[in-house]
């Protein structure tokens, strides 16, 4: 079974801090390019924060830099995004992707829900 699983979504308060993971089943992370997206209520899916297979240079979306912090552990076939200082606006369904060129391919989490309410 090939697919994404994350974790780590749930109802935090405003200026709280929550860690997603999103673990590799049944293909390994290498040769691939991860990223994170995210879906608010009534709004198109956006790109939050892409990074190289290899864990580099992350170019986090304007409206989360300084906030969020992207990392992957190649031994655990993890990525984690680590968001702090949360505000309402970041409340969204938030996704992990994996993609290749060659041969091209891509593979979506299931999704996990983030709720940012006093």
């Amino acid at each position: 079974q090939v697919q994404l699983v994350e974790s780590g979504g749930g109802l935090v308060q405003p200026g709280g801090s929550l860690r997603l993971s999103c673990a590799a089943s049944g293909f390994t992370l290498s040769g691939y390019a991860m990223s994170w997206y995210r879906q608010a209520p009534g709004k198109e899916r956006e790109l939050v924060a892409p990074i190289t297979s290899t864990g580099g240079s992350t170019n986090y979306a304007d409206s989360v830099k300084g906030r969020f912090t992207f990392s992957i552990d190649n031994a655990k076939n993890t990525v984690y995004l680590q968001m702090n200082s949360l505000k309402p606006e970041d409340t969204a369904v938030y996704y992990c992707k994996a993609a290749r060129w060659i041969p091209p391919g891509v593979i979506w989490g299931q999704g996990t829900q983030v709720t940012v309410s006093s």
